[in-house]
């Protein structure tokens, strides 16, 4: 049977000999994630989202719908007119485009049209919120994504609204021109957003 300490003391005397018993070496929580790395897997989430959604741009405004105004007689989509669009426009347009063309419209905003605007509106708010620590500015820039997301996606509705409609009135076409000006307007200033918050970081770095 094997001694106690004290056994082994009461009979050897305090020389006799301990058992010692090693502990596990304890793992510093603040070393297993440090604020370095986090940032840097920040940095990697944006990166991969910049190349998405500059993909995503150039396959929705750049190749896909400049390629339906093949269906349209050269008419331009609606989403491609920074301008905005009136009523006499729709009507064109819905003259020109037959159901299979305005089909293919709907299905790209359902597709690449809704990810593009959610995939760079999650890339930039990531982008802004790694950069700027003070909470009432962070919002502020926040505001250009957040808005911009739901100007495209109701947009995306609005315009198929407007082209399904045999009789659209004067409201739903100018609703659906607002938010497509919106959206253009919105990506112009979350993409200045961005660039004001990566400008304050390395501003507010040491040295500079």
């Amino acid at each position: 049977m094997a001694k106690t300490p004290a056994q082994r003391i009461k009979k050897h005397g305090t020389k006799a000999a301990v058992p010692q018993h090693h502990l596990p070496p304890v793992i510093n929580p603040t070393t297993a994630r440090s604020p370095q790395k986090a940032q840097s897997n920040s940095n990697l989430i944006v990166v991969a989202g910049v190349v998405a959604s500059l993909f995503l741009f150039w396959y929705v405004h750049l190749l896909t719908l400049i390629q339906l105004t093949q269906l349209s007689g050269g008419l331009a989509m609606p989403d491609s007119l920074l301008g905005g669009f009136d009523a006499g426009y729709i009507e064109q347009l819905r003259g020109a485009m037959d159901d299979d063309a305005r089909g293919q419209l709907n299905y790209i905003h359902k597709t690449a049209g809704t990810l593009f605007p959610l995939i760079f509106g999650f890339t930039w708010l990531l982008l802004i919120g790694t950069n700027v620590a003070r909470k009432g500015l962070r919002w502020l820039l926040w505001a250009a994504p957040l808005l911009f997301v739901v100007a495209r996606l109701w947009g995306n509705v609005a315009v198929d609204s407007v082209l399904a409609s045999e009789a659209p009135d004067a409201g739903q076409v100018a609703l659906a021109s607002a938010l497509t000006v919106a959206g253009w307007v919105l990506l112009v200033l979350s993409l200045l957003a961005g660039a004001a918050a990566v400008f304050l970081r390395r501003r507010g770095k040491p040295g500079n």
